[in-house]
């Protein structure tokens, strides 16, 4: 794989010539193993680290050309620190993969021109000022620059003709402003700097000659989401007041754009969160992910409209305990669909008009997360994963079934993995609850041994019965130390349903958080658990939940670690960049409506009775949760000096870490904590400095 790594400079050079030296086949991939096989071994954060899975999934209009996105992780201590690579790679129907781009390049929204003889991706190539398109032929060759925008593109969608192309891109660069900042004049002044993405046309036909400019449709509001009518005349566009992140979560509308007349001609009704919309193929109607209402949590009901207006309708009404995670048309009339239900998916295909489906892919079969069908003979191409590997490519025929295309880890095989299972159990209060275990690997009869809770954010997320293992996720690394690790799917977790995903509204760190103590219990009852022992840990509201844990329920948890995690509700709201969301769908009311209760809901407020060592990390360019959060209960438990506490920022992270080297810091630190308080008992800090060098050692060789 490091081959076309070494190949960048001559790819840059050459336009990023098809490296076809990198031929490698999925199936000959997973049966290739050496005379011996290795003995299993624990997973290890070098591992993570260098994990590669696919990230994006497209099929060609006959079907017989699939392209996916293979993630691929830096190698640390050698290559430069960045965010993961991400390569164009093809499968042919044969079974044949081959890599078309690959080196040091960052690539995505991968799909298919409308004639089908070309892949369309984005990517900032060699030269580039910004994200550019790029396409290049399906029987492999040299990639071509077909449209450049002096902002960058966002997204894109082709005319069905192939001759123009709709962009998303921010205005044009000020060169009076672009001097001034040289200056030393860059203050920006809080949302009244910010600008719209736009929607613009440019000419692709010629693609030979110099690209055409692109201009831009003059539009109120900031371009979220663009897609082509397969007629040709009108784009459908979801569009937000501004481009504040608060407005493109809750009050994006639907509209329809004739590209000649260049105005809007109908917008779709109603009100909530939005998701993917996308066109009938006989371009009549709108299919679109949406919430039920503006206090739905989620996108995960699947509405129908007429294009020209009119209202939605839900195309699976009876769909009261799960949700739509994505969706592709195959006909006027039928949409497949991959609906969530508890901690299992499935694939539906839909009968728009009479609102009924069958079950083509039944739930159990895998951990599907991306669907796409081609234009002929309804294959599917599919991201799914499972409890032993991270995402991969998947087909679907109707005379094949379901099938695994590619194998990107062969280490896995290595791996002693941990039993995984869906757990069921119920709250105090009677409400059904799940969540899904990895058992250690190895355990002596009847020993009680040492868990991690592992919590969501959101809480409009879930745990699906997939693959749990990542940088800030124990997993199954804790599970070869001997750790069982719990991911509780609790009251306000979406998948059962839109009344399941509303329970915890208006009752924040209340009920929601007695269900993960709950689960905790339930585990400890069986018998698995050792109840002095027990850990806690989660980002966003995770976070917040890891908080709880180390402050209101501080006699429950030995250790805590939380990351980029709230700890002051009333400054959350007032530092915060979804002022709007945490208003419709968590809190229901404002700070200045109940200040005496906003304060009781925050961990900072039960910060003496703590007693749990408890480490903070948070990214220091984090506008979701400010990193003030992070230093507030910092210093709170720090003045109380009743536990251990360290604080990590990571500079130029934000919500969550992007880069390699922070990643891989995260990953050690979680575990070395875990490991220093609950499995060696410690009463002080570990050593604040870490070996990273030594951890990337220690099992070279073993790792990719």
């Amino acid at each position: 794989m490091r081959s076309c790594a070494k190949t960048k400079y001559l790819l840059h050079a050459l336009m990023l010539t098809l490296c076809f030296g990198l031929l490698f086949s999925a199936t000959a991939s997973a049966k290739t193993k050496s005379s011996e096989t290795p003995a299993p071994r624990a997973m290890t954060p070098s591992d993570i680290a260098h994990m590669e899975s696919v990230s994006e999934v497209a099929i060609s209009p006959d079907g017989e050309t699939m392209a996916f996105v293979r993630r691929v992780g830096r190698v640390l201590m050698e290559e430069k620190n960045g965010s993961m690579w991400s390569r164009l790679a093809v499968l042919r129907r044969d079974g044949e993969i081959r890599t078309y781009v690959g080196g040091e390049v960052s690539i995505r929204s991968v799909g298919f021109t409308p004639n089908g003889k070309e892949i369309s991706f984005l990517m900032k190539g060699a030269g580039d000022k910004g994200t550019a398109l790029y396409t290049i032929p399906v029987d492999g060759g040299e990639a071509m620059k077909v449209a450049s925008h002096p902002a960058g593109i966002r997204a894109y969608s082709f005319h069905p003709n192939g001759k123009q192309v709709a962009l998303m891109a921010k205005p044009n660069p000020d060169a009076a402003k672009k001097k001034l900042t040289s200056k030393g004049f860059n203050a920006r002044v809080v949302d009244e700097s910010a600008q719209n993405t736009g929607l613009w046309i440019v000419d692709v036909a010629a693609r030979e000659a110099k690209m055409g400019t692109p201009t831009q449709i003059s539009l109120k509001g900031s371009v979220a989401s663009i897609a082509w009518s397969p007629e040709g005349t009108e784009i459908a566009i979801s569009m937000a007041p501004t481009s504040k992140i608060d407005d493109i979560y809750m009050f994006k509308k639907v509209h329809v754009v004739n590209v000649d007349r260049e105005r809007i001609t109908s917008t779709l009704k109603g009100e909530g969160k939005l998701g993917k919309v996308a066109w009938s193929p006989d371009s009549i109607r709108l299919a679109l992910l949406k919430g039920e209402n503006i206090n739905d949590p989620s996108n995960g009901r699947l509405m129908v409209s007429p294009a020209k207006g009119g209202s939605l309708e839900d195309v699976l009404p009876d769909l009261t305990d799960g949700g739509v995670r994505d969706f592709h048309w195959l006909s006027s009339s039928e949409i497949v669909a991959i609906v969530d239900k508890g901690v299992e998916s499935a694939v539906y295909r839909v009968n728009v008009d009479q609102k009924t489906f069958k079950e083509v892919i039944p739930f159990g079969k895998g951990v599907f997360s991306v669907i796409r069908a081609s234009k002929i003979g309804a294959r599917l191409a599919l991201r799914s994963n499972s409890p032993t590997h991270p995402p991969e490519l998947y087909s679907w025929d109707l005379d094949g079934g379901l099938a695994r295309k590619t194998h990107h880890n062969p280490w896995l095989d290595e791996i002693a993995f941990g039993k995984q299972e869906v757990v069921s159990y119920k709250a105090r209060d009677g409400v059904e609850l799940e969540g899904i275990l990895i058992h250690p690997v190895s355990r002596r009869k009847n020993q009680k041994v040492p868990l991690i809770l592992t919590v969501h954010g959101g809480p409009e997320a879930h745990y699906r019965n997939g693959w749990l293992t990542f940088y800030s996720m124990a997993g199954q690394m804790a599970a070869g130390k001997g750790y069982a690790v719990f991911y509780p799917n609790y009251r306000g977790s979406t998948g059962k349903g839109v009344a399941f995903s509303r329970m915890s509204q208006g009752d924040p760190a209340g009920r929601e958080f007695d269900d993960l103590v709950d689960g905790v219990d339930h585990l400890i009852a069986q018998g698995l658990v050792h109840k002095k022992k027990v850990g806690i840990t989660g980002g966003s509201y995770g976070g917040f939940a890891s908080a709880w844990g180390s402050t209101y329920y501080s006699n429950r948890f030995a250790a805590s670690v939380m990351f980029v995690g709230v700890s002051d509700l009333i400054s959350k709201v007032g530092t915060t960049d979804i002022q709007q969301e945490m208003y419709h769908v968590h809190l229901g009311f404002w700070p200045w409506e109940k200040w005496d209760e906003m304060l009781l809901r925050s961990p900072i407020y039960y910060a003496n009775q703590s007693r749990t060592p408890t480490l903070i990390m948070h990214g220091e360019s984090d506008t979701r949760v400010d990193p003030g959060q992070a230093k507030e209960l910092y210093q709170h438990l720090k003045l109380r000096g009743k536990a251990p506490v360290r604080l990590v920022m990571y500079p130029g992270e934000g919500h969550g870490n992007s880069k390699a080297a922070a990643r891989f810091d995260y990953n050690l630190r979680m575990l070395q904590w875990f490991d220093h308080f609950l499995v060696k008992g410690k009463k002080e800090a570990p050593n604040h400095e870490l070996d990273y060098k030594g951890a990337i050692d220690a099992h070279k060789g073993t790792s990719p």
